[in-house]
């Protein structure tokens, strides 16, 4: 969930602490929150982006120099007012959509009544870049020639997006003639230019710039616009090469192509650069309000994405390794993060925390998948350090809290109880010490966590939400116990044990599964009936794309098929409802025959675990179960095809193309892989 007024670039806002802290002034859980500024909703909004570049437009295209609207750059508003008009009027506006990931085309109408009748006779067609290029297209429907006044309403604050969106943004700062432009200067001689080929008349007191166009039937003139900031002022972080390979998803459902191709577009245009090691890029969480680095969600991005190639995990853990906490206090070994909202039911949860569990895994998994022996070595004493943390991180009952003193959640011992069995697998393939004593806390959190968490009663049981501090379980039934079935990979193809038994997977299983988990567009954040329960709460009742991905790999996993297709096909059908671009959540509402999945008003779109969950999910089907060391993969897809027939082209393997087709019967044969590479079933 975003924080309100969050900044571009940290990917933290006001009420983020220091990882494990709670902000100053927080309030006790139980206690009413302080007033904070409340996010603008941008969930009509038309979003492009290509980081650090961010462009926010409403659905008619025109920017008005109200709300967040507006082009920025590096989290920095370049211009919040672009309003065109043309022959002295008002474009009508007729649609406004995303064309990709980096731009979006706005269509419109003008009637200048040289003709007789309702119908208009100038075409608009505006296509906006998030680089801040904007090329305004005008096509002529009359029958003669015409000569069409054209101006062009600009305006800047060159405000930060954290205090546009807390309402705190400056007036407008007043423009200068410049090479045929306008120009804006503000005090840190950041300045923005605007306009080609060069208007007819400037009007800098006004921020006008006007043409005259002339126009023969059919005709049209293009007007290009560029907005961007002064070349001798250096950005903070620019643009990294794509680490991504160019892979596909083609199948009986056209759908799942769609929403491949668009997740993987999506995630590459959040890749950011780490500003200290510009060779090294990371998945920025999500427009338009967490545009920077957010550990945990970074590295859930780039494991997602392993099946592209691992040079994302590479550079995302190289870039965290860099932020770890050294000395020898408790923190040590800790990469910091933000506190992260919990919703009503829990305080705040360290993202900290979880990144730094997810640590091991992301470098355990990124081996398998053909991770480099020598970068392996590079950032095995970052996991190792990380790893060390959670020994000294752990509660007298055994279990872990974030931050502590608080509540053991449940998604935390899964992450913890993974970590310790991957960094375990890490270790000794790797020839390090420790890997027995890993397995031996691994199986004694299993343990207690059956023992502890797990609340049984008639229809089976289910899992705690969490533990308080004095041990009393908080029995709400949560999406995040989808991480229980979140096991990881293991060399020689294996999957790593989960914290529940065969008995308690499966009712689990089925309790994902049921009505009151599955709303029919994915799973809820906490089950329908639980006291609480909203539909737009982030962690109260509210899809969430990244755990219902999690919760249709580790179905798949586990054997439950059927409760897995139900998931995917609902997060398929919610991709095609939101044109194949999934928001971080949305409502969940029950789905009934006549009903759309609906947007959550604050969520960022795209966002990269939103992103990355559609790959995840897809590659789920095949089953894949790399060892790269070993020069090994197994293939191993449900035997159900919940999709039909799908073939998964120019994934990577071993830093080569892996190509895997699943028949309509759940058979899969690999058609490309690595030279040596041994295949199995």
């Amino acid at each position: 969930m975003p924080v309100p007024a969050a900044a571009p670039g940290s990917g933290t806002g006001p009420g983020s602490g220091r990882a494990g802290e709670a902000p100053p002034g927080h309030p006790a859980a139980g206690t009413a929150p302080p007033s904070r500024p409340e996010l603008p909703p941008v969930h009509a909004s038309v979003i492009c982006v290509a980081a650090p570049g961010l462009v926010i437009s409403p659905e008619h295209g025109q920017l008005t120099g109200r709300g967040v609207d507006g082009i920025y750059r590096s989290g920095r508003r370049l211009l919040s007012r672009c309003v065109l008009r043309v022959g002295g009027r008002d474009p009508v506006s007729v649609q406004g959509r995303g064309l990709a990931a980096d731009r979006a085309s706005f269509t419109a109408t003008v009637r200048t009544g040289v003709e007789a009748g309702p119908d208009p006779d100038i075409g608009i067609e505006r296509v906006r870049h998030a680089d801040g290029t904007e090329h305004i297209t005008l096509r002529s429907f009359a029958a003669r020639p015409l000569r069409l006044p054209v101006e062009v309403a600009l305006g800047t604050d060159l405000a930060e997006l954290a205090a546009v969106a807390a309402g705190r943004a400056g007036p407008e700062l007043p423009a200068a003639v410049h090479a045929g432009g306008l120009r804006w200067n503000a005090a840190d001689t950041f300045t923005v230019t605007v306009a080609d080929p060069p208007p007819d008349d400037c009007l800098a007191s006004a921020g006008l710039l006007r043409w005259e166009i002339p126009l023969g039937p059919g005709e049209s003139r293009t007007i290009e616009l560029r907005t961007s900031r002064d070349r001798t002022v250096r950005a903070p972080a620019g643009r990294v090469a794509n680490p991504l390979a160019d892979a596909r998803a083609e199948g009986d459902d056209p759908r799942a192509d769609a929403w491949f191709r668009t997740s993987l577009d999506d995630l590459r245009a959040l890749l950011l650069r780490d500003p200290d090691q510009p060779g090294d890029a990371f998945a920025a969480a999500g427009a338009p309000w967490r545009l920077g680095l957010a550990p945990a969600e970074s590295l859930w991005a780039a494991r997602m994405a392993l099946p592209l190639g691992t040079g994302l995990a590479a550079a995302t853990l190289r870039t965290l390794a860099r932020t770890q906490r050294e000395g020898c206090g408790p923190d040590a070994g800790k990469i910091p993060g933000p506190l992260r909202a919990a919703g009503a039911q829990l305080p705040p949860g360290c993202t900290g925390t979880e990144a730094t569990l997810a640590f091991p895994t992301v470098l355990a998994e990124a081996r398998l998948w053909g991770l480099a022996q020598d970068e392996v070595a590079r950032l095995l004493p970052a996991a190792e350090r990380c790893l060390d943390w959670l020994r000294g991180a752990l509660g007298a009952d055994g279990f872990l809290a974030d931050p502590d003193p608080g509540p053991r959640r449940v998604e935390t011992q899964a992450h913890a109880h993974r970590a310790a069995l991957l960094g375990a697998d890490l270790l000794e393939r790797c020839g390090r010490p420790g890997a027995a004593e890993w397995r031996e806390w691994a199986a004694a959190l299993a343990q207690g966590f059956r023992a502890r968490f797990w609340i049984d009663g008639p229809d089976g049981g289910r899992p705690a939400a969490a533990l308080h501090p004095d041990g009393r379980p908080l029995p709400r039934l949560t999406g995040a116990a989808a991480h229980l079935l979140d096991t990881g990979l293991l060399g020689g193809g294996r999957l790593a044990a989960g914290l529940l038994d065969p008995v308690r997977t499966e009712q689990l299983a089925r309790l994902l599964g049921s009505p009151g988990m599955d709303c029919g567009w994915g799973l809820r954040s906490m089950a329908l009936r639980e006291p609480g329960h909203n539909p737009f709460g982030h962690r109260s009742g509210a899809v969430r794309a990244h755990e219902s991905a999690v919760a249709v790999a580790g179905l798949i996993q586990a054997g439950f098929e059927k409760e897995a297709a139900g998931l995917l096909r609902g997060l398929l059908d919610a991709a095609e409802a939101f044109d194949h671009r999934l928001p971080e959540m949305y409502a969940g509402r029950q789905r009934t025959a006549d009903s759309a999945p609906l947007p959550h008003p604050a969520a960022c779109r795209p966002a990269a675990v939103a992103a990355a969950a559609g790959i995840h999910a897809l590659v789920a089907l095949a089953g894949i179960r790399p060892d790269a060391p070993a020069g090994a993969v197994a293939v191993s897809p449900p035997a159900g095809a919940p999709l039909g027939a799908l073939r998964l082209s120019d994934l990577r393997v071993a830093g080569e193309p892996f190509t895997v087709r699943i028949s309509r019967l759940g058979v899969g044969m690999v058609e490309e892989a690595a030279d040596g590479l041994q295949l199995g079933g």
